[in-house]
């Protein structure tokens, strides 16, 4: 390809990196987007990136992605268990259905833990935040696509739709 010249697109090969899902990744820390965008567009996945419950609320709606991962601690709080509540109480299944990860840092800093499997005698599992899972900020890139393939297999079972 020349100096100046456009890279023209070239047909999906199927099963390939365009056929895998969609990820919407919401952050409010830009460099860790960046490098988690790095990290699952190496694997094939096509991310989109909103840096705040607004933004990234817009884009679910927008976008109707395969997967969400959220930040729960961003500028105003804890905005990622709001935008989890606010899509999980829309009435369209897909705000129900779609997969969620939580990224966080907040067990790092407090002795609050979430798990979305398991009781803590006060909810049950899942009754508190209804999402598949919880990583560890930070997380290692391996974690982070072990988790991202078998939460979308989980999702998904049986679909075209490449994990």
């Amino acid at each position: 390809m020349k100096w100046g010249e456009k890279k023209q697109p070239t047909t999906p090969v199927e099963g390939g990196p365009a056929s895998k899902a969609r990820i919407l990744l919401v952050d409010d820390d830009r460099d860790l987007v960046d490098v988690l965008t790095l990290v699952l567009e190496q694997q094939g996945y096509r991310v989109i990136a909103g840096y705040n419950a607004t933004e990234g609320m817009k884009l679910a709606e927008e976008q109707r992605p395969d997967l969400l991962i959220l930040d729960v601690m961003m500028p105003e709080g804890t905005e990622g268990f709001h935008l989890v509540w606010r899509l999980r109480a829309r009435p369209e299944s897909w705000f129900a259905q779609v997969p969620i990860i939580m990224l966080t840092a907040v067990h790092q800093t407090t002795p609050l833990r979430f798990y979305p499997d398991a009781s803590d005698g006060t909810y049950a599992p899942g009754e508190y935040l209804d999402v598949n899972e919880f990583l560890d900020k930070p997380v290692e890139p391996a974690e982070l696509i072990r988790t991202v393939e078998r939460v979308l297999r989980g999702a998904h079972p049986g679909s075209q739709l490449v994990t």
